[in-house]
């Protein structure tokens, strides 16, 4: 048995307008370009997309079936942006053929600073899923996949999840395959499923690739490469950025045509089906315990931290953007911890790499900014602005509390 497991991640970070030293608004993201690319990835992707998801399920009669973790940042633009959108995920989610994972809802590296704002972002995510789609989300995926053992034991803790989804990194599987669920140590209920990132990247990354050896990529010979997983594994683990259709993969590639014969390719054979996250933990036994005990990611080849914590920048933007957040919840203002929790989404400190060669060259490809000495700078005057309006309104709730007549606690 061959199930090939769907999983989307969808994504767009509040993206900073030019905030100088100088700047003493509150106006920190900048509206024109937020909106601008929101709608434009709406257009190219996640309309054509959805309405192709779909079709497809109800081409299939339901044996098509996919999964999405949706961040906040991009459901908040969405409503503000292109509401239209929201409606096809919505319909999408009525078919009983999606599922819905749960993440944190800034797409912050929050696991690594605050286990308390962790679990708090969690808790947002999993009520907006509720809020919108009806689901409450019962498998989880971290940030840029981000995973250890320490991370699978907080989340087992939570004791609401059944699974988490975590990169297949090499090092960490050595001779065994991704396409078996597994298991942390120590936990005692939580699975989990590993990317095959091999599969996965053929069409999230070389798909358009000329110079590659297996283009053109065609649905019937992906199906093939899948067919080869029946007897050697139960599940083919796909996880990929949305954007993969239609914004990193044109329509122009025929990435649209691929996905909407693949489908058909991979259900020819009898052994093979579908199945999202929690149907695969449901349908196959974790074949044995995957010790992580330093962290992975599924970004570059080193698959770990150095692309959002490889340099002094990186470290100490987080380092002050986190030791911020007893005096943000103290002030009790509602702005002042949205804008804060809106920084801590993980493009920030992408934008402050420094790494070089081939995963260099990625960074810098989606780098808004000049360099990364400009993204640290400008992040760093709005973290000096955050903390004043922090300082000003504690000062002025202590000047209140103080302004207050005291009552001595005698009864008359």
């Amino acid at each position: 048995m061959a199930s090939v497991c769907f999983y989307f991640q969808v994504h767009q970070p509040w993206r900073l307008r030019h905030y100088t030293v100088f700047d003493r608004t509150q106006d920190y993201f900048d509206e024109h370009k937020n909106a601008e690319i929101c709608r434009k990835v709406a257009r190219k992707c996640y309309l054509p997309t959805n309405r192709l998801i779909l079709e497809l399920v109800e081409r299939h009669n339901g044996r098509f079936r996919v999964s999405y973790s949706i961040t906040g940042t991009i459901l908040e633009q969405l409503q503000k942006y292109a509401p239209e959108v929201i409606s096809t995920f919505d319909a999408l989610a009525r078919t009983g053929c999606v599922e819905f994972l749960a993440e944190t809802y800034y797409h912050s590296l929050s696991f690594l600073y605050s286990r308390q704002e962790f679990k708090q972002q969690i808790a947002k995510h999993s009520e907006l899923m509720l809020s919108l789609f009806h689901q409450r989300p019962r498998v989880f995926r971290n940030t840029e996949l981000i995973y250890c053992n320490e991370l699978a034991m907080a989340i087992d803790e939570i004791d609401e999840f059944d699974a988490i989804i975590t990169e297949g990194a090499d090092h960490i599987l050595g001779y065994r395959s991704p396409n078996f669920v597994y298991q942390p140590p120590n936990c005692n209920r939580v699975k989990l499923l590993m990317k095959n990132y091999r599969l996965s990247d053929d069409i999230a990354f070389r798909f358009s690739n000329r110079g590659w050896s297996q283009w053109p990529l065609t649905a019937d010979k992906f199906a093939q490469w899948v067919n080869q997983v029946n007897g050697n594994g139960h599940v083919v683990n796909l996880f990929m950025d949305y954007e993969t259709f239609g914004e990193h993969q044109w329509e122009d590639t025929g990435i649209f045509d691929f996905m909407r014969y693949l489908p058909e390719y991979v259900l020819s054979h009898p052994d093979n089906d579908f199945k999202t996250p929690s149907e695969v933990i449901a349908a196959y036994p974790a074949l044995g315990t995957v010790d992580v005990p330093h962290i992975i990611s599924w970004a570059d080849t080193e698959r770990d931290l150095s692309a959002w914590l490889g340099n002094s920048m990186q470290s100490n933007a987080l380092h002050e953007l986190y030791r911020l957040e007893n005096k943000i919840k103290q002030t009790a203002d509602e702005i002042l911890l949205s804008d804060w929790r809106k920084l801590q989404t993980s493009d920030h400190f992408y934008y402050m790499c420094t790494k070089y060669f081939s995963d260099g060259d990625v960074h810098k490809y989606f780098n808004p900014y000049n360099s990364p000495y400009d993204s640290y700078i400008n992040f760093m005057n709005v973290i000096s602005n955050i903390s004043k309006r922090c300082d000003d309104i504690l000062k002025k709730n202590k000047k209140e509390m103080e302004g207050r007549p005291q009552h001595s606690g005698v009864g008359s």
